[in-house]
């Protein structure tokens, strides 16, 4: 049981912290990508 405890003390907290992480950038890459499209629509209009 305290081998167990250990484990989770070792390995939960960086496992939360890496997800909490993930999901934070998540939201801005999907914010990154809106833009880019926009940019691109654009630059196609100035050009045409």
């Amino acid at each position: 049981m305290n081998e167990l405890l250990t484990q989770i003390g070792n390995y939960g907290f960086p496992m939360v912290v890496a997800v909490f992480l993930l999901v934070r950038i998540e939201k801005k890459l999907d914010e990154i990508t809106v833009a880019i499209a926009r940019l691109g629509e654009i630059i196609s209009r100035s050009m045409a």
